[in-house]
């Protein structure tokens, strides 16, 4: 008797602003796959630098959406390419990821070893300066489950990440992640990370320097914090942050060396960037104003892979 049952379908989605050779270089690995996509959805941020001309001229097989203007936050435009994606699976991608030929196979490969309640796999992410202590740490080359995932180069059941509802726009961009991870966790699902994938991500190891991220990181951590945290530990973590101090990026043990989502050079950051603290300060009295969204939102998690980002 054949076997009558239907190959998974995959969709792969990318949001892009402005990185018209970023976006070709990962379209083009992207066409290399051993197993191709079913689909290819890039949502442009109304960018002005060619690229979504370039993705029309070059790269006709892919479904390109094209946002009006560009204030729309990555939350938002990712969970576009999201709602268009059409496939059993959802790989989620930043613009400036380079995917290995077998990507595609691997990740199904590793999720048909999984159990259905395995929602997103997370694969080893290899950055330019990542140095060796990271690279070749236990904690980063050991399969586990996790309370966040890479963003910039994974892949998702389709089911459980429309059932969570997909990114929380509120948090725009940065940290977006881990409150996805929580309300996953929150439904019984689990994320894992599959070290022996691995992608190439062009943007530095680590923080990016500036701003605008130090203010999403430290604001989005608060949201994240009043949704899903014992107030015991919104109101300890202060203590606990100042004491750890992330140690920059710099060798380390626990969260920050097992997640490295957005959080190693933290400190790098705000001392870095003029009035650091004082947009640290100004990002926390903006979660403070978010207080009753979040609070709508609260459940706190108690599920066994649940833990900070620092500890």
């Amino acid at each position: 008797m054949s076997d009558t049952r239907m190959a998974p379908t995959v969709s792969l989605v990318i949001s892009v602003w402005n990185r018209k050779q970023d976006l070709r270089d990962n379209l083009a690995a992207i066409r290399l796959q051993t197993r191709k996509a079913d689909q290819v959805v890039v949502v442009d941020n109304c960018s002005s630098d060619g690229t979504p001309e370039m993705v029309l001229a070059e790269f006709p097989e892919v479904q390109l959406v094209r946002m009006p203007h560009s204030a729309y936050g990555a939350c938002e435009t990712f969970n576009i390419g999201f709602a268009t994606a059409h496939g059993d699976f959802v790989g989620i991608l930043d613009d400036d990821v380079v995917l290995p030929p077998g990507f595609v196979q691997d990740m199904l490969d590793e999720f048909a070893r999984e159990p259905a309640t395995t929602a997103i796999l997370s694969p080893k992410v290899v950055e330019p300066e990542m140095p060796d202590w990271y690279r070749d740490s236990p904690a980063v080359n050991t399969p586990r489950y996790m309370a966040t995932f890479r963003g910039c180069g994974s892949m998702a059941r389709a089911v459980p990440l429309r059932e969570a509802g997909w990114y929380d726009e509120r948090f725009f961009i940065f940290g977006n992640e881990r409150d996805l991870t929580t309300r996953l966790l929150n439904l019984g699902y689990r994320v894992k990370m599959v070290p022996g994938i691995e992608v190439f991500h062009k943007a530095p190891f680590g923080m990016r320097h500036g701003k605008r991220s130090l203010y999403f990181h430290v604001r989005n951590f608060w949201l994240w914090a009043f949704k899903y945290l014992p107030w015991s530990k919104v109101l300890a973590f202060p203590v606990v942050f100042l004491r750890k101090g992330l140690g920059g990026k710099q060798k380390g043990k626990g969260g920050e060396i097992g997640d490295a989502v957005g959080t190693i050079g933290l400190f790098d950051n705000i001392r870095a960037v003029k009035w650091g603290y004082w947009i640290c300060a100004k990002a926390t009295l903006a979660a403070l104003w978010s207080l009753p969204y979040c609070l709508k939102r609260r459940q706190v998690c108690k599920a066994p892979d649940f833990e900070l980002p620092i500890r």
